[in-house]
């Protein structure tokens, strides 16, 4: 590349993003390092989506063990560990903190774990005080859980801690109605808290498909957890047995064993020298870039939730590819498609989504057509769950292409990765009513729609 500067690319933050564009770049035969202060894999690896689904795996053999009774099995003195179970977990984060690391190593990308600040045009200062220099620079530092300012909020959790808390809490309040709040709350309910979510509007999920919202909110009302709507903290007091008593606004004061925030996340941006070099922000704190990921500043780019385009992990990856492919690539430079992108809330049961919602489709298209399935799975209908399964797909009423679908049940998520390749590659309704139906499958009701 070229001798002028110390590196081709300085990445800091070695999260998902990060590692993928530093990996690529790398093999495009840049001279790579990337800092991290914390631990490499990011939120994802380390505190976020990949350890959480491993606590959803392990909540779901609470049913599971229910209702093997109806197919034949006797269960005798079953018991849970919570501590086992969290500790296996972390043991196995670290495993993929390791093999994110030999990643690197193997692409020869220098590894820095210390803090890094930019501090100059094509400079970055490490916390040992050592200076480097960069042509590239490249920010992928993520986000953090956003905590309310209120009295008494340092005594509350967030996803950050749920994962090495001592105990599973007898009464949990989880603030926030988003993915982690529900996602959370179906965890901790299959593994006997009380859970209680509290949210500051009248509405779960927003973003998703009013139908599985409303279909989620019932389900998890019969499953036990309590909601209240249109409520925030007034304060949280510490008490001397450890509980926590909480005043939300219109509702008595309550004694809780933990409260856990989930409202949001922050993009990561403080102390990284940004405004000294002139990187301009959004109003929530988020680096502003453009299509290819560059911000206002010509060699100093940023990709993954900080800069709150879309805070989901493959997201973050696709973006550091194009970014690495682009910079450092033979090929022409090329940006990632934010449209159409799928994803999925690991509740109990899980929510998968691509595409339009019928509210929106109605919006942007106006003439559609809505085919459902509203179904009662065949494993609830042998253990007597009442439990119904719900798939939407939404259509060009005129164009007969599909815009959208959506689904809650068994499985959705691993279901849905197949059906968003379709609604990507703009097929049909008469392409899946072509398809013949693997039976019996719930994925069949996807191409028996009528």
């Amino acid at each position: 590349m070229t001798a002028e500067y110390d590196y081709d690319l300085f990445t800091i933050g070695a999260g998902s993003g990060g590692v993928r564009a530093s990996r690529v770049a790398a093999a495009h035969g840049a001279r790579v390092a990337v800092a991290e202060e914390y631990r490499v894999g990011g939120t994802c690896v380390i505190r976020g989506c990949v350890p959480k689904k491993m606590l959803v795996y392990g909540a779901h053999f609470a049913e599971d063990l229910e209702d093997a009774k109806s197919f034949g099995w006797s269960i005798e003195g079953k018991s849970f560990d919570w501590v086992k179970l969290r500790d296996h977990v972390q043991k196995d984060v670290d495993r993929l903190e390791g093999l994110y690391g030999e990643t690197l190593g193997n692409h020869k990308v220098e590894v820095i774990r210390e803090r890094a600040e930019i501090t100059g045009e094509h400079e970055i200062t490490l916390a040992s005080g050592r200076k480097v220099t960069a042509k590239h620079i490249l920010v992928a530092t993520g986000a953090r859980p956003h905590v309310p300012d209120f009295p008494g909020n340092e005594h509350a959790i967030t996803s950050n801690e749920a994962f090495h808390l001592d105990e599973v809490p007898r009464r949990i309040l989880i603030a926030g109605g988003g993915y982690i709040a529900n996602e959370f709350a179906g965890i901790f309910n299959e593994f006997g808290s009380k859970v209680t979510i509290a949210n500051r509007s009248d509405v779960i999920l927003r973003g998703y498909d009013e139908a599985l919202r409303d279909r989620l909110l019932q389900i998890s009302l019969i499953k036990g957890i309590e909601f209240c709507f249109n409520t925030q903290f007034e304060w949280i007091e510490k008490q001397e047995d450890g509980t926590l008593k909480v005043k939300m606004t219109g509702e008595d004061e309550r004694i809780y064993d933990q409260v856990m925030i989930a409202t949001g996340r922050v993009p990561n941006t403080e102390g990284l020298g940004l405004e000294t070099v002139g990187v301009e922000l959004g109003e929530n704190g988020q680096i502003k870039v453009d299509a290819f990921s560059k911000t206002n500043v010509d060699h100093i780019y940023a990709v993954g939730d900080v800069t709150d385009r879309v805070q989901l992990t493959p997201v973050a990856i696709r973006e550091g590819q194009a970014f690495a492919d682009s910079v450092f690539g033979p090929g022409e430079p090329y940006a990632v498609d934010h449209s159409c992108i799928p994803s999925a809330v690991f509740s109990h049961p899980p929510i998968a989504s691509v595409g339009m919602t019928e509210g929106e489709a109605r919006n942007r298209i106006g003439n559609i057509r809505v085919f459902q399935s509203d179904f009662r799975p065949m494993k609830n209908v042998v253990a007597g769950r009442n439990e119904r399964g719900l798939y939407k797909m939404i259509t060009n009423a005129q164009t007969g292409q599909i815009v959208g679908v959506h689904m809650i049940g068994p499985e959705s998520p691993e279901i849905m990765q197949a059906a968003a390749v379709a609604v990507k590659a703009g097929l049909t309704k008469a392409d899946f009513d072509a398809t013949t139906a693997i039976h019996p499958t719930m994925a069949e009701e996807l191409v028996l729609l009528r």
